[in-house]
């Protein structure tokens, strides 16, 4: 079974694309979503959020939810908006933010690579978001959530996929000021070369989408399970994924605002901070430009906080930005022991900027805001090799892929 192969993906139809394309479902809660597709009836939000169609508070995860998303799918291919390639192909995606830019593959990865960890992960999933999953997969018969993959040096794949993607797109379409474009890749010497260049590969790494991919995972031993006729070959054994070169991704910053100081003072709780960290008053915000630099905002002023050497420990995970903040800072002094769970403690993602940490500290909703630098992708790599979990809001990931603009058809 090769690491990925190409697919005839369910995409918009020519010229459909911005009508189509829509935010990933799990960035927008219900009422976003609804105001998004206002008028839009060709939205994959009336896929990805189909509750949006069915009356204010229905459980998002009632069984006339997820039928009406395959409604809403059938709905969308009869109309002529979405249609099914004739042919498998691979897709070169490229996405462009401001002055930033990615090309990557969207292809069909192996579940069974990984079942035996060789698509790597890096988190710990919730089995309540599992199931949201397999049931929307099992109702569309289809996987319309890529996984967001990376893969390591490859200069050989990063060549094929500039080349695919030199000419006239597939679709192009602008989300929030981000312009999403696809080419089909449909000649078969250069998918050969691909699924070579990738079987070469000792690894590939999920950067976002691990429910779907343990979804899928759980989706292929099902109907495994039900198939007397099993093969391997059959669709449920591959995942949709959009693959990039790990040298292209931008990891920004996930930030961290606490609500109180844990009852100290904030001159207490500065001098606490002399244990682990060279602390300094600054004049201006503090964006760390290194790992072990921390920029803390508290009553109106920033500081520079940087880790002392000897409290770096040589482990991947305990290394980690995010580990050291919690370890040396968030846990023994602000008393937050488990941030997953602990409402005292928020996360904000990077793409919000510092004025925003600025804001819910003077606000007066929190305390004390910390600015950590981005993990680094050899960082997330080196911990998903070690076969470790990051801790909680490690990555941040701009930017965002699209949903609708390739699904994977289960048949």
């Amino acid at each position: 079974m090769n690491l990925i192969q190409p697919f005839a993906a369910l995409r918009p139809a020519a010229g459909r694309a911005n009508d189509v394309v829509a935010p990933p479902y799990d960035v927008l809660s219900t009422e976003e979503a609804r105001a998004r597709a206002a008028g839009r009836p060709w939205s994959f939000l009336h896929i990805s959020k189909p509750e949006i169609d069915l009356p204010p508070g229905t459980d998002p995860y009632a069984p006339a939810v997820y039928a009406k998303a395959a409604e809403n799918l059938q709905a969308m291919i009869a109309a002529g908006v979405l249609a099914r390639d004739p042919a498998p192909a691979y897709y070169a995606y490229r996405i462009v933010m401001g002055e930033h830019s990615q090309t990557g593959l969207v292809a069909a990865a192996s579940v069974a690579d990984y079942d035996t960890n060789r698509i790597r992960k890096h988190e710990f999933t919730r089995p309540d978001k599992e199931d949201d999953r397999v049931r929307q997969i099992d109702a569309l018969d289809a996987q319309t959530g890529p996984v967001l993959l990376v893969y390591p040096s490859a200069p050989e794949v990063d060549a094929l996929i500039a080349a695919a993607s030199a000419g006239t797109p597939d679709a192009d379409a602008g989300l929030d000021g981000v312009r999403h474009t696809l080419w089909a890749i449909r000649d078969g010497d250069t998918q050969a070369r691909l699924t070579t260049a990738f079987d070469a590969m000792h690894a590939l790494y999920i950067a976002d989408g691990h429910h779907r991919s343990a979804s899928a995972s759980r989706i292929a031993a099902a109907r495994k399970a039900a198939n007397p006729a099993h093969t391997g070959k059959e669709p449920y054994n591959y995942f949709l994924s959009v693959i990039f070169p790990a040298h292209q991704m931008r990891i920004m910053d996930y930030n961290r605002v606490v609500a109180d100081l844990n009852g100290l003072t904030p001159d207490t709780f500065l001098a606490k901070l002399a244990a682990a960290f060279e602390v300094a008053p600054a004049t201006a915000q503090v964006k760390p430009g290194q790992p072990g630099v921390f920029g803390l905002y508290l009553a109106g002023r920033w500081y520079r906080l940087a880790i002392k050497p000897e409290c770096i420990p040589a482990d991947p995970v305990g290394r980690l930005d995010v580990s050291l903040l919690q370890d040396n800072l968030i846990t023994p002094i602000l008393g937050i022991a488990d941030p997953r769970r602990d409402k005292r403690i928020d996360f904000v993602g990077g793409i919000r900027g510092l004025s925003e940490l600025e804001k819910r500290v003077d606000s007066g909703e929190m305390a004390l805001a910390f600015a950590l630098h981005p993990t680094r992708m050899e960082d997330l790599m080196a911990v998903a090799d070690a076969n470790e979990v990051m801790p909680p809001k490690s990555t941040w990931f701009e930017p965002k892929l699209a949903d609708g603009m390739a699904s994977h058809v289960l048949r």
